[in-house]
């Protein structure tokens, strides 16, 4: 099922998300992966964060052949080689920003079946992983920042929130 996003002010997109727990889960691990997957293709998106649903948990997506879902991923190694490329985020529509992350990484999470595995991956699969375990932290493209680099991209979302009332990408988009 496709779900809604929620705007970049509610509570779970700056809380550090809870593990998920498969013993006792909150909700069908399956089903939540499939509802990740249909939302992020749905966008168009390069990935997205149970917390961009509204739902505080440690599970990602990104798009692959096939999708990958991640639940309480960790990334256990950061290559030292970086690269410092745009991002853009469906909580923050319109904004793009530089941000530097690692070329590649080893992640261990649990599949939807609750499986563990580690692997690794480069470049852009690598950045998307990166940038959507930051919203599982509580971080965000303007928070993951510091100083200057904060205020002024806080500055350029003040700007899209004054034009467009900084509405979710779902809403945007019905809009335009």
């Amino acid at each position: 099922m496709i779900r809604s996003l929620v705007r970049y002010d509610h509570a779970a997109i700056v809380l550090v998300a809870a593990k998920f727990d498969f013993k006792d889960p909150p909700m069908d691990p399956v089903e939540l992966a499939r509802d990740l997957v249909e939302t992020m293709n749905a966008h168009g998106a390069l990935g997205l964060a149970a917390p961009q649903l509204g739902l505080s948990y440690r599970v990602i997506a990104i798009p692959a052949q096939p999708n990958i879902v991640m639940f309480n991923p960790i990334i256990v190694d950061l290559s030292e080689e970086t690269m410092n490329l745009e991002e853009g985020c469906l909580t923050y529509p319109g904004l793009v920003l530089k941000m530097v992350r690692s070329r590649a990484i080893k992640v261990r999470y649990s599949q939807p079946n609750g499986n563990v595995v580690t692997e690794r991956y480069v470049d852009h699969a690598a950045r998307a992983i990166q940038h959507e375990v930051d919203h599982l932290d509580g971080k965000t493209l303007i928070t993951a920042r510091e100083g200057v680099e904060r205020y002024m991209a806080q500055k350029k979302w003040a700007k899209i929130v004054s034009r467009t009332g900084g509405a979710p990408a779902s809403v945007m988009e019905k809009a335009s």
